[in-house]
């Protein structure tokens, strides 16, 4: 009789302790995880790569004629893309396998992010705006506006 005693003290105080340890653990405030931000659109390139943030980019992809080199990007938010460098032109004089590469300072814009049609869970970047400081090439505008492709 005393062993079915304390088996009978050891199983109560065996489901006292657990009964704590349960309503401790429910007292406690649910654990919260850190949001994470959402993810943040890309510049689609020429050979259809994602990119963020790129140190360069070509811009015409047939002839590699036009490209923006030494991106520092100062921003790269959900709506928008700011950076500063280097957009190189092949003059194309007398014709462009024999014309000269000039570079030009620019602060480059990216926006009017949508769903890219090749991996719609991915949001890219549809227009790019070159904004020339000083010089620019024969023929440009202070401000150029590109569609980016899809």
């Amino acid at each position: 009789m005393r062993g079915s005693v304390v088996g009978t003290a050891v199983t109560l105080a065996a489901g006292a302790l657990l009964t704590a340890a349960m309503t401790t653990a429910s007292a406690s405030p649910p654990a919260t995880t850190p949001k994470a931000d959402p993810p943040k659109p890309v510049l689609v390139d020429c050979f259809w790569n994602r990119h963020v943030r790129p140190a360069d980019f070509i811009l015409a992809c047939g002839d590699g004629n036009s490209r923006l080199l030494g991106l520092q990007w100062s921003h790269w938010g959900s709506q928008t893309a700011t950076a500063a460098g280097l957009n190189a032109v092949n003059d194309c004089k007398p014709y462009c396998a024999a014309g000269t590469f000039h570079s030009y300072r620019v602060t480059v814009r990216l926006d009017r992010p949508r769903p890219w049609t090749k991996h719609p869970d991915t949001e890219h970047y549809t227009r790019m705006s070159l904004i020339y400081e000083g010089a620019r090439p024969e023929g440009f505008k202070q401000v150029m506006t590109y569609p980016l492709w899809d």
